[in-house]
């Protein structure tokens, strides 16, 4: 729905660079999926329609990686936010 789905272009915009040097390419629209099974519905639909896919995290990269540079949809993962599993060992978190 409208509140997990954006084609606003300045969300569009935010959502097209990193903070490396490449020039901004922003997605056809930013989607916020919340759980893993609405990940997997997004993927089987683009891969059905043959659309690009960018996951998106923070922002921080430096390679240009969430540049959009053929369209497609931006998977913006920030609100999947609940820990699934911590382990103090090898200091990792599964969200």
């Amino acid at each position: 729905g409208a509140p997990n789905v954006s084609t606003a272009t300045a969300v569009r915009e935010q959502h097209g660079h990193d903070e490396s040097m490449h020039p901004c390419a922003p997605p056809d629209v930013v989607v916020w999926p919340q759980a893993v099974g609405q990940v997997q519905e997004l993927a089987a639909l683009c891969h059905h329609c043959r659309v690009p896919m960018v996951p998106f995290g923070t922002g921080t990269g430096l390679e240009g990686g969430v540049n959009a540079v053929q369209g497609g949809v931006c998977f913006d993962l920030s609100r999947m936010d609940a820990i699934a599993e911590l382990s103090l060992e090898d200091f990792s978190v599964t969200v």
